[in-house]
């Protein structure tokens, strides 16, 4: 059993919880969560999302950092080493491979989307120093779809922030950085969020997101919550894999998994309280969500209230610093297995995956402009990467990490690296779940989304 990774090793447990909840804290956090907890019955929807969370998410998380932690490289080798260990068949690397294409095309349509809140938080500061504010908002958002030029131009500062991160390896890139961006993260959070709680309308916004109501109780919102718990906590990707492989031994798997759902899920209701209580305050219809009311409602908002300059700037640079902590973790797996494949040093990986990754993002960047006209399977280029990756390569690459650690891997190595102290009846719990429960909610997941059921 290896002690340590080539690559490099976390610190401590604690750097290890901030770089996977920043893999999992994502542009979603900010707004989907609140916007779908508040369209599918508010505490009713959070009560069963976070059974969700217990169900499916964590044994899954569980069981990437076993293999990775077990395997201590990039996701293929770790799943090659082990499957040669029980004498399984190398097919079980496909998991691997799945996992990094799935975080490598998801990586090329997200530096997209994170580069319009960079260019959002340029407009922003640009105004602190006199310059004329946004009045028509979704003019303004659909002349930026319609600049491929503006659009590359962002794509490419964002790929460059992530590359440039990862570049630098374990401790020096990932670690330093997630030390200081999920500070700036929360600490910006909780700004804004008594921002929201000086509105006068904050309770209305508890209301609106706690209040259970529960006749919206339905198989359609069981299958959202688990689908928002499982892609919540950035798995399938073979992200939390890998940063798996730099835990150090003797730090118990179920205590930092849960300590990361816990920090996941609450970024995502403070975003909720600190957003709703300034949607309610200037009439703006909360079922505009996502980009809809981010890049075209919002800013009215801020045109109105007070510092909203000055709020609007800090409220993209959120969007920002969340989209960065998750991009890092997406070039990692890659990266790591360039460096293991071919020895070349972690730099020269880096950027090779960067730029294939920004060469793929054009894709995105062309099917909001010249582009405009292509359809594939009903979709535009950028929906259906996104379909391609989210709907299907991850959670089925979820279900099959699942599988394996609960079928392929002895219940002496999971138990060990679980934690030895963990209770009998608790590590059989997992496995139970792993091997049975978790797969089959997954499948019920993957039909839903792909129109079977």
């Amino acid at each position: 059993m290896k002690t340590t990774s080539i690559h490099g090793m976390w610190s401590s447990r604690l750097a290890f919880i901030l770089a996977a909840t920043g893999s999992a804290v994502g542009l979603g956090n900010i707004w989907r969560f609140p916007y779908i907890t508040s369209e599918n019955g508010g505490g009713a929807f959070v009560l069963i999302y976070l059974l969700c969370i217990l169900i499916v998410g964590l044994p899954v998380m569980f069981s990437e950092i076993v293999i990775g932690r077990r395997g201590r490289m990039s996701p293929i080798n770790s799943l090659k080493e082990l499957s040669d260990d029980v004498g399984a068949s190398r097919a079980w690397t496909g998991i691997g491979w799945m996992g990094i294409v799935a975080g490598f095309l998801v990586l090329s349509f997200y530096s997209v989307v994170a580069g319009w809140t960079l260019h959002y938080g340029f407009l922003y500061l640009k105004q602190l120093f006199g310059a004329a504010p946004i009045t028509d908002p979704g003019a303004t958002f659909n002349s930026l779809l319609a600049a491929p030029g503006e659009l590359t131009f962002w794509h490419a500062i964002f790929m460059m922030m992530t590359l440039g991160v990862v570049a630098f390896g374990v401790e020096r890139g990932l670690e330093r950085a997630v030390s200081i961006l999920m500070p700036v993260l929360l600490g910006l959070l909780l700004i804004l969020l008594g921002f929201g709680m000086s509105t006068g309308h904050f309770t209305e916004a508890v209301g609106f997101l706690f209040k259970p109501d529960w006749s919206q109780v339905s198989g359609g919102m069981i299958v959202t919550a688990m689908g928002q718990a499982f892609f919540t906590l950035s798995l399938g990707m073979c992200a939390i894999m890998t940063y798996g492989a730099y835990l150090p031994a003797g730090v118990s798997i179920p205590r930092v998994g849960i300590t990361v759902a816990a920090a996941d899920t609450a970024v995502a209701l403070i975003a909720g309280l600190a957003i709703f209580p300034i949607v309610i305050s200037y009439g703006i219809d909360p079922a505009g969500g996502g980009a809809g009311l981010i890049f075209t409602s919002l800013p009215l908002a801020f045109n109105e209230m007070p510092f909203g300059i000055l709020y609007g700037m800090m409220f993209f640079l959120l969007l920002s610093v969340a989209a960065w902590t998750s991009s890092i973790s997406l070039l990692e797996p890659a990266t790591a297995y360039l460096v293991e494949r071919t020895n070349m040093g972690r730099k020269a990986a880096a950027m090779i995956v960067g730029a294939l990754a920004w060469l793929a993002g054009m894709a995105s960047v062309f099917s909001f402009n010249v582009w405009s006209h292509v359809s594939i399977g009903g979709r535009d280029i950028m929906s259906a990467i996104e379909h391609a990756a989210n709907n299907i390569m991850m959670p089925l690459g979820g279900m099959l990490i699942a599988v394996f650690a609960g079928w392929v891997l002895s219940n002496k190595v999971t138990h060990e690296e679980l934690d030895k102290k963990m209770p009998d009846w608790a590590f059989n719990a997992w496995l139970w779940l792993v091997r049975v429960v978790t797969p089959a909610l997954i499948l019920v997941v993957l039909a839903s989304l792909m129109g079977l059921i």
